[in-house]
């Protein structure tokens, strides 16, 4: 399966991880002497189920000396645009895989079983446009206590995004402005459940609202099959937006290398 990474994120002053990247993209922050990136392609490339790797946003000076082969895409100026830059040069590409896996670049403790999972939802359950992942609250915070990640709640409970999603390579046509809106709101439940209109808000807001709403949903204002995948992995939602985080995720990766080290 082909692979789009997005990687062009560059926090501005003010925001929480500027005065770590200082301007540079945040895919780029040095752990352990290596890129973040470099631990995302690590899981990647580990797993046998994945073709091509796609890099959108970073130029290929960025990418030298990253585990590859790699295609490198220049930003193209957000997320979205990202995203369809990525696709199209899928598109045009020899035998492009049905399915893509559009992954964060700064998830860097994802691992090849990780990336399996997410995948393997696809093959169990075939046909849908958008496979979307989700962790509960009680297996992120078990795993990644003091986390601080943002939840949605809904009926079946507290559940936060995850930064690895499937996509059909050629998907239906759902209008852009919505995916502008959703993507700028990805951080917030609840500026993400006012886009989808009256009656889902009041049920979000009651908790009255369920995965099943969510998927109906997808076809009704996105017009695209959606599935919602509960992982058991909180690897595909601990993502770096604040210096606490990228704290915790140093942390990890440094046990896992000297857990290595030790077992040689």
């Amino acid at each position: 399966m082909d692979v789009i990474v997005t990687a062009g994120g560059v926090p501005a002053p003010g925001e929480p991880l500027y005065p770590v990247t200082q301007g540079k993209p945040k895919a780029l922050i040095p752990i352990l002497g290596r890129p973040m990136i470099a631990y995302v392609l690590d899981a990647l490339l580990g797993s046998k189920q994945v073709g091509r790797v796609v890099i959108a946003g970073l130029p290929p000076e960025a990418i030298a000396g990253l585990p590859g082969p790699l295609i490198s895409l220049p930003s193209q100026g957000g997320m979205l645009e990202n995203i369809e830059a990525g696709l199209e040069c899928l598109r045009r590409s020899e035998a492009p895989s049905e399915y893509v896996l559009i992954c964060s670049s700064d998830v860097p403790l994802i691992t090849p079983e990780v990336v399996n999972f997410v995948i393997n939802a696809y093959l169990r359950q075939p046909g849908y446009d958008l496979y979307y992942t989700v962790v509960e609250k009680s297996v992120m915070e078990a795993r990644f206590p003091g986390s601080r990640r943002t939840y949605a709640r809904i009926k079946e409970g507290a559940f936060t995004g995850g930064d690895l999603t499937l996509l059909r390579l050629n998907p239906p046509d759902t209008p852009r402005d919505l995916w502008q809106k959703l993507i700028a709101a990805r951080k917030s439940p609840w500026r993400q459940a006012e886009l989808i209109g009256f009656w889902p808000l009041i049920k979000f807001i009651t908790r009255r609202f369920t995965i099943a709403d969510a998927e109906r949903l997808a076809v009704k204002v996105g017009r695209m099959r959606g599935r919602v995948v509960i992982s058991p992995y909180p690897e595909l939602a601990m993502d770096v937006d604040k210096p606490g985080q990228l704290a915790i995720i140093e942390q990890e990766l440094a046990r896992r290398a000297q857990s290595v080290a030790s077992s040689r």
